[in-house]
């Protein structure tokens, strides 16, 4: 009866730990295709293949959000300052905002998100929509982004987004780094350290 019990908890701490260890192998090889094509809060393309930043700060958001994401977007701000004390943020880390909500999420939608949280249309901090002429097509782009980085999000139908709660930190080849919880729980220190790490 005990070894039956001992091998059955040995195959559960197999499982877990293989499960684990997909999840570790499937985040390190995670990487936003370069050939994917966005539009910018000023009506620009923009294409990650010709985003060469050593690091970036990537938050998946849409502006109707009513807790989770503007608190992120809040502390990326916070966290903004901090590495502008540094001189790296501009020049070596940049942000990146993508919504999940191209058709509501116009470019004037993100411009005045940015407004709303006194954000500087510099360059430095990105927000990203699809091409209003095509939805379908837009949504399928910020779908593959958003797959590439494995965050999941799904519509109901009542007005709210159901997403993942999570941002990521790539390098200039946009190939994941980290991950880091959305809301209360981004750690604006630890993100900045990490950030910190991966400039030396």
């Amino acid at each position: 009866m005990k070894k039956g019990i001992i091998i059955s908890f040995v195959l559960v701490f197999l499982g877990i730990l293989i499960g684990v260890s997909f999840l570790l192998i499937r985040d390190a090889n995670a990487q936003i295709p370069d050939e994917t094509i966005l539009i910018d809060q000023n009506g620009e393309e923009y294409r990650f293949g010709d985003d060469h930043k050593k690091v970036k700060l990537i938050e998946f958001i849409y502006t109707f959000c009513p807790d989770i994401c503007p608190t992120t977007t809040q502390k990326m701000n916070l966290l903004k300052k901090d590495l502008q004390n540094k001189g790296v943020y501009g020049k070596d880390v940049e942000f990146i905002t993508i919504t999940i909500d191209p058709y509501r999420d116009t470019t004037d939608e993100l411009r005045k998100y940015m407004e709303k949280f006194e954000i500087e249309n510099d360059g430095n901090w990105i927000f990203l929509t699809g091409d209003p002429q095509n939805i379908k097509d837009a949504h399928t782009k910020i779908r593959s982004v958003a797959d590439s980085l494995q965050f999941q999000y799904r519509d109901p139908g009542d007005g709210y987004l159901v997403h993942t709660s999570m941002t990521f930190l790539v390098d200039e080849n946009n190939k994941f780094i980290k991950k880091f919880p959305m809301g209360e729980d981004f750690n604006k220190d630890q993100v900045f350290e990490t950030i910190m790490e991966n400039l030396e």
